[in-house]
């Protein structure tokens, strides 16, 4: 459907910061022309609270992951309604905004505008539009703060940012055409994650069959393992790369660089390849992984206990398949302890008293072989899905500024119902966006 796309006629500027021309015959108006702030306060705190990710903009937070820890009241929140546009100020920077399609509240420390009576947006193409990388690149620009983790975008710099504004109806063939495309990636993702699944399905598989065949043979956790303390020696000056970690197991990420000087009072410490890492806040929710070669020369926080097995005791990798199990999951719960919505800190001491299977070497290692072949086909699926995703992201900029046109493709499509949210690589999550050490997504 896309092979035959072509660019429009003619161009101008768009008058964005980093230069996008725009077709010659669409306008633009500064955002303050377009939409106004509300702050329409919640009296009771009793409406569906909503969450904004970089990842697929504006969600139910109970349709999520997200891995904020909750107000204790949500009296005070911003009200909004569907096609408000709710921006979090702090992490505009990194996309993370978009059209509401819901009635609820969002968190006081973000911004909600609504359209004008006199605007011509339509809120999906609004949506697509303002979670591009040309505004993300704009939102950046027009940012303030010391460094990149303390950017903030406040109003009045959002008010002065020029909005790319189509005709009424190539708006709406832009949000069909994008619909359907939308759909052509999500079936695709929807099918790799399967293979996923059924990796990992055969990994639990062998572990559950070893650790029952051989759960008489127990030993004390702290007794076949041990604790790895590698101090990082802190350079202001110095970039480093923090690592997060996804719950039930899923991996590990990345998060921005940050310099020495902005790392906080925490002390760090770094990670090589083969460590045990667990999350001290969400073991709970299986927030545990073992590093691979890419995560070389990052750090972790005191809050995430790093451990290897005993080479003539235990395999890391059969530690890591046991703490996903059934049984690893309850050891990881029951040594969690907290009360303050998803706040609840592992006690890795009460972890390493607790008792698990230690089978045979031999054995260990058929669970080794088999979380071996899971990583590596995580891998290779989400290098597959990540690139499918860029061309989407591609896509979504080259049409909503058009620099392609699709007026005749959409002319040829019947309309979509249910335009939900994009297919994610992995359950949608704020993925640490937040100032504190709030990591599993």
């Amino acid at each position: 459907m896309i092979d035959g796309l072509k660019p429009y006629e003619a161009y101008r500027n768009s008058g964005l910061l980093h230069p996008t021309p725009i077709p010659e015959h669409w306008t633009t108006l500064r955002a303050k022309g377009v939409f106004y702030e509300v702050d329409d306060k919640s009296s009771s705190g009793k409406e569906t609270l909503l969450s904004v990710s970089h990842i697929s903009g504006v969600r139910r937070r109970s349709d999520i992951n997200a891995t904020m820890f909750l107000a204790k009241s949500n009296v005070g929140h911003k009200r909004c309604q569907p096609d408000d546009l709710v921006v979090n100020t702090m992490w505009a920077w990194m996309g993370a905004l978009g059209v509401s399609p819901y009635s609820g509240i969002v968190s006081p420390a973000y911004a909600v505008y609504r359209q004008r009576r006199s605007a011509s947006l339509l809120p999906k193409y609004a949506d697509h539009l303002l979670r591009t990388s040309n505004y993300v690149a704009e939102y950046t620009s027009r940012s303030t703060g010391i460094h990149s983790s303390r950017l903030r975008m406040y109003p009045e710099a959002f008010f002065r940012a020029p909005l790319i504004i189509p005709p009424r109806d190539e708006q709406a063939a832009i949000v069909r055409f994008l619909a359907h495309e939308n759909r052509r990636v999500d079936d695709y993702v929807r099918a790799k994650k399967k293979v996923i699944r059924a990796a990992s399905d055969a990994r639990a598989s062998i572990t559950d069959e070893v650790s029952w065949k051989y759960a008489a043979q127990t030993a004390r956790l702290a007794l076949v393992t041990t604790s790895v303390f590698r101090p990082v020696s802190r350079e202001r000056s110095a970039s480093y790369i923090r690592l997060g970690l996804r719950n039930r197991g899923r991996g590990i990420f990345h998060k921005p660089p940050q310099l020495g000087e902005h790392l906080g009072d925490s002390e760090f410490f770094w990670v090589e390849p083969g460590d045990l890492v667990i999350s001290g806040q969400f073991a709970w929710e299986g927030a545990v992984a073992i590093a691979a070669e890419a995560d070389r020369g990052t750090i972790v926080s005191h809050r995430y206990p790093i451990l290897r097995g005993k080479p003539e005791a235990a395999l890391t990798p059969y530690l890591w398949a046991l703490l996903r199990s059934g049984y690893g999951e309850l050891l990881l719960d029951v040594n969690s302890r907290g009360a303050a919505g998803r706040n609840r800190p592992l006690n890795d001491r009460a972890l390493g008293k607790e008792k698990i299977p230690i089978p045979p070497l031999v054995e260990q290692q058929r669970v080794a072989e088999y979380v071996a072949v899971e990583a590596d086909v995580r891998r290779s699926v989400e290098r597959e899905i990540a690139a499918v995703q860029q061309f989407r992201a591609q896509l979504v900029a080259d049409v909503v500024t058009g620099q392609l046109d699709v007026r005749a493709a959409a002319a040829s499509l019947p309309p979509v119902e249910d335009d939900g949210p994009a297919e994610l690589l992995g359950d949608d999550s704020d993925d640490g966006l937040d100032d504190q050490d709030n990591e599993a997504a």
